[in-house]
């Protein structure tokens, strides 16, 4: 044990998975989802504090975890929790020709989330404390309505998001692999007039179109109080990106795909994006991912992450362009299979708790030890 909280090393790693098959026909433009699920790291220390860390999946799960036990995970044996942005330098230069994107930064990931978590808790403050935030409550939209879906289930599952206290919703466009972008109007001229005016609804293409047809169907869409048009042509084609918001018919969202600073830089100085939705479960951390939404503050930009809101909401607690977040109604089995007591949207607000680090613990009876450092 060791008698001062500078003092505290990191003296191992427990490394889980966690997977569960789709309930349901989830699909979106691109491709079908049969099952997801999370990486799970409990980094030990030797003063007897430990920290959780999280990325997901759909596929590759056991990749990430292996990468962790036999690459990456050894690099942070003996290091301070202190040393987060060292410790990422590190990593990200020992992984350069294999971890600029992907599975390989997926791991990073998680082991940085836990690194923050074992702070707060050597100093007894939250996450969100530690970045400076001081809000504690973050709105959410409710996200869900997938492409496999007939209208009349498009419908009622935006209702019930409503009915929840939800006041924005998303959901998926791109029938048919985008080939019918009419079809794709229909449904969210559905979608507009059972919600009313009050219910804002932002749409995500998952890459489905080329400019030319995200621009087509965004005129056709102008008058449904859509909130955003999400990934509307491929993730990496900036110039796609650059032409659909130049029209100014609908604002434009994108980040998800991007893993470094470096791609949020190419989206905001190419004028490619009006929300940033860079994720820290797969871009570096919050080490990474603060300089994301940093870089998005300084040209304005807001930042809307991507997905899983109780690790997210403590980055958007510091930072004043941080305007909601994601609740996915498809991860609410996982969450509550994987952590004891992940806090959940209350009528479309997540309340931070008021506990050290991320204020989360895991339920160890439904993960499976992948190996240990």
């Amino acid at each position: 044990m060791t008698n001062k909280i500078s003092d505290t090393r990191v003296s191992g790693i427990d490394v889980y998975l966690v997977e569960t098959k789709s309930k349901g026909d989830f699909s979106d433009s691109t491709r079908k989802v049969e099952t997801i699920g999370y990486v799970v790291v409990d980094v030990r220390t030797d003063s007897g504090l430990h920290g959780i860390g999280v990325t997901y999946h759909e596929v590759g799960g056991e990749a990430i975890a292996e990468f962790i036990l036999k690459s990456i995970g050894q690099k942070i044996i003996g290091r301070s929790p202190l040393e987060t942005e060292a410790i990422y330098d590190d990593i990200f230069a020992y992984m350069r020709g294999v971890g600029r994107r992907g599975l390989a930064f997926c791991a990073l990931s998680a082991l940085d989330i836990a690194l923050w978590d074992i702070k707060g808790k050597m100093f007894g403050l939250p996450v969100y404390r530690l970045l400076g935030g001081n809000r504690t409550q973050i709105p959410c939209y409710a996200s869900g309505g997938w492409t496999s879906y007939t209208k009349d289930q498009l419908v009622k599952e935006v209702l019930e998001m409503k009915a929840a206290g939800y006041k924005a919703v998303k959901i998926k466009i791109g029938v048919d692999g985008g080939k019918n972008p009419n079809e794709d109007a229909r449904r969210i001229k559905a979608v507009s007039e059972a919600l009313g005016p009050d219910i804002g609804i932002m749409i995500d293409a998952n890459n489905a179109f080329t400019s030319a047809v995200a621009l087509r169907l965004a005129y056709q869409l102008r008058d449904c109080n859509i909130t955003f048009f999400e990934e509307p042509v491929f993730a990496d084609d900036i110039p796609g990106l650059a032409r659909f918001r130049a029209a100014n018919i609908l604002p434009c969202a994108s980040g998800e795909h991007e893993y470094t600073r470096f791609g949020a830089r190419e989206l905001i100085t190419n004028n490619c994006i009006d929300y940033l939705q860079s994720d820290i479960t797969r871009c570096g951390g919050f080490t990474e991912g603060r300089k994301m939404v940093s870089f998005a503050q300084a040209y304005n930009i807001s930042y809307a992450p991507h997905g899983f809101d109780f690790i997210h909401m403590h980055l958007l607690s510091a930072y004043s362009n941080g305007v909601f977040l994601e609740s996915l109604f498809m991860f609410t089995e996982l969450v509550e299979k994987t952590f004891a007591d992940a806090p959940k949207p209350v009528n479309g607000m997540m309340n931070i708790p008021d506990k050290p680090g991320l204020g989360v613990t895991l339920n160890y009876k439904n993960l499976t030890k992948v190996g240990s450092l």
